[in-house]
């Protein structure tokens, strides 16, 4: 028999017991995975048991809490003016740099102002004309008086001449309007700042014809300082805003860059739309910014945030506190002995981290913070000496405001 031979005899021989060791070892290995949950679970329930699962807690306090209504708005500016010619000619002069802050009344460009200065010596000469016309009649109508009380002349001639007197004065208020009119239109060919506010881009260049009938304008105005912010809020909130606002306390606004981190301006208040948009249930406010500092800028996406209420000597609880399941809100309660308990709360305002309670907890007791989410009905626990830190956030919308 040859050395090959003998292998493949050797192999068949052996065979069935290597297929008997890999599948014992398999066994072996199965078993292991399928005890190691239950090993963990043991462990659990005996830290559980033995009071060293560890938990954060807070106390329940008195405070005054803000709160707050949040909405994205976007800045306006008081007033908008585009500045037009109200004469047509030619364009002399500009005399403002784009973006410049004017005032009301300064000169902003100069429109050739020749043909308006003849246009005026031609009123003002039919003005003297007139009058001297009206002179030489007065002084006919008082000779034909005196004739007339001499019984020299006919009642119809005084009376013609009377009339003429009349016709001449009316002639002579219209040459006075005609002469206003033309010093009127030799003004406008200044065109001065209707409004204070900063400039836009110029419309026009120097040379060009400008009329009264061009709707682009020269410039164009914004009032910046004050400026205003319009925003809007869901129509739940307007019953508190309105109660607030009948005080006639102003109610302080805040606007907030787009990531909510930086203040821009702080303002109050200003009115309220008088209708409520029936698409979006929402109702259109405005606040008024003094923008000394111009951080708010025309057309600018601004977050805003109003603080309608002040709950005075309210019961707060951190809201990482709070779970919610099918009975409602609820937390976790620490007796004297670190024991937790369930109870079912009444919650209101939320302010950033913070949330009012409105029942079911007392001054001074301690809720589990951190942790609740493995807590069971009288579980013995290990409480931290202090909480865990957390990051500071802006304060947010109070959801549904107090009470609801």
């Amino acid at each position: 028999m040859s050395a090959t031979s003998k292998q493949n005899s050797l192999f068949l021989t052996l065979r069935p017991w290597l297929i008997s060791a890999f599948v014992l070892v398999g066994l072996v290995l199965l078993v292991q995975q399928l005890a190691k949950p239950n090993a963990v679970e043991r462990e659990g329930k005996k830290a559980a048991a033995g009071g060293d699962f560890l938990v954060s807690a807070a106390a329940v306090k008195r405070t005054d809490l803000p709160v707050y209504f949040n909405g994205l708005g976007t800045v306006t500016a008081y007033n908008t003016v585009i500045v037009r010619s109200r004469v047509d000619g030619e364009l002399l002069k500009v005399l403002f740099e784009e973006g410049q802050e004017v005032k009301a009344g300064d000169l902003l460009a100069q429109i050739d102002p020749r043909s308006f200065r003849v246009a005026l010596e031609q009123a003002e000469g039919a003005q003297q004309r007139d009058q001297a016309q009206l002179q030489n009649a007065q002084i006919d109508l008082e000779r034909y008086r005196g004739l007339f009380a001499q019984d020299s002349i006919a009642k119809q001639t005084l009376d013609t001449q009377l009339a003429l007197v009349n016709q001449y004065q009316g002639t002579l208020k219209a040459n006075q309007a005609a002469v206003n009119q033309a010093k009127l239109n030799l003004q406008f060919t200044e065109v001065r700042a209707p409004i204070s506010g900063r400039l836009g881009l110029r419309k026009v260049d120097v040379g060009n014809l400008i009329s009264t009938g061009d709707t682009t304008g020269i410039v164009v105005i914004t009032q910046v300082k004050p400026i205003a912010v319009v925003f809007s809020l869901p129509e739940q909130q307007l019953p508190l805003i309105l109660q607030q606002m009948a005080t006639g306390k102003p109610l302080p606004v805040v606007a907030l860059d787009r990531n909510q981190s930086l203040q821009l301006a702080d303002g109050v208040l200003a009115t309220l739309d008088n209708q409520i948009d029936i698409t979006t249930g929402t109702l259109k406010l405005k606040a008024r910014f003094d923008n000394n500092d111009k951080a708010l800028f025309p057309n600018q996406f601004v977050n805003v945030r109003l603080l309608a209420q002040t709950l005075t000597d309210a019961l707060v609880i951190p809201a990482n506190a709070v779970q919610r399941g099918t009975q409602g809100s609820f937390v976790y309660v620490l007796d004297d002995s670190d024991k937790v308990h369930l109870r079912n709360i009444s919650v209101g305002a939320t302010t950033g981290e913070q949330l009012q309670v409105l029942s079911g907890l007392s001054f001074g007791e301690r809720v589990v913070t951190e942790g609740v989410d493995r807590l069971r009905e009288d579980m013995q626990v290990k409480v931290a000496e202090s909480p865990l830190p957390t990051a500071p956030a802006v304060p947010t919308a109070a959801k549904n405001g107090p009470g609801v």
